[in-house]
């Protein structure tokens, strides 16, 4: 068996497990895609449907939730620096050993982990965390073994993007003005010598 193939059913393995201690009656199936999702608002609506905040029927001490299932884990996006700025740490119970691992190394190790973590950390520190994390089930690529499930794609709600303030606003306007200058004289710069190369050609020919 090839080194693929032992992978996707590792994966296999790893997906299907845990499902026996699952109640799944009544329960659906929403299906989350993270390509182009930026992480933290991904994993904000993610946890809302694993504890089943969306429902009418909510209580905090049931455990509701319906499954989720998160497909491209590796392409998730993430705003600013944190690709590189940001750590996940750990210690292995020895003296100093403090390890730490960016987040651009731990995408490349295992993007499933990176959205785990990101949704666990929403989640209230109860017995019903672990329940919970049975109903997560992400996979790095497209492919799922869940194709025999009533499947509900999930809709991502649309970005609201907030406006600037006014102090922000002129700050920009003034950049865009202060670059567009820039431009201008520089092209001014290049047609006056452009000009003066011309002026002192036709006096070398005179």
């Amino acid at each position: 068996m090839t080194a693929p193939a032992q992978a996707f059913n590792g994966n296999l393995k790893k997906a299907l497990a845990g499902l026996r201690r699952i109640n799944l009656e009544g329960l659906r199936w929403r299906v989350f895609d993270a390509k182009g999702q930026v992480l933290g608002r991904l994993a904000s609506q993610i946890s809302t449907v694993v504890q089943g905040k969306d429902k009418p029927t909510y209580a905090p001490n049931r455990d509701d939730g319906d499954m989720c299932i998160v497909l491209n884990a590796k392409d998730v996006c993430v705003t600013g620096r944190k690709l590189t700025d940001k750590f996940y740490r750990w210690h292995t119970g020895y003296i100093g050993h403090l390890k730490e691992r960016s987040l651009k190394d731990q995408m490349a190790k295992d993007p499933t982990e990176v959205i785990r973590k990101a949704v666990l950390r929403m989640l209230p520190r109860n017995k019903l965390r672990d329940d919970r994390d049975r109903k997560l089930r992400i996979f790095a690529d497209g492919e799922h073994p869940f194709g025999d499930r009533p499947l509900e794609p999930f809709i991502m709600p649309p970005r609201n993007v907030r406006e600037l303030r006014p102090r922000v606003r002129r700050a920009m306007i003034r950049a865009q003005k202060k670059e567009e200058q820039q431009k201008e004289g520089s092209t001014n710069n290049r047609k006056g010598k452009k000009r003066d190369n011309v002026d002192t050609e036709v006096e070398v020919s005179l």
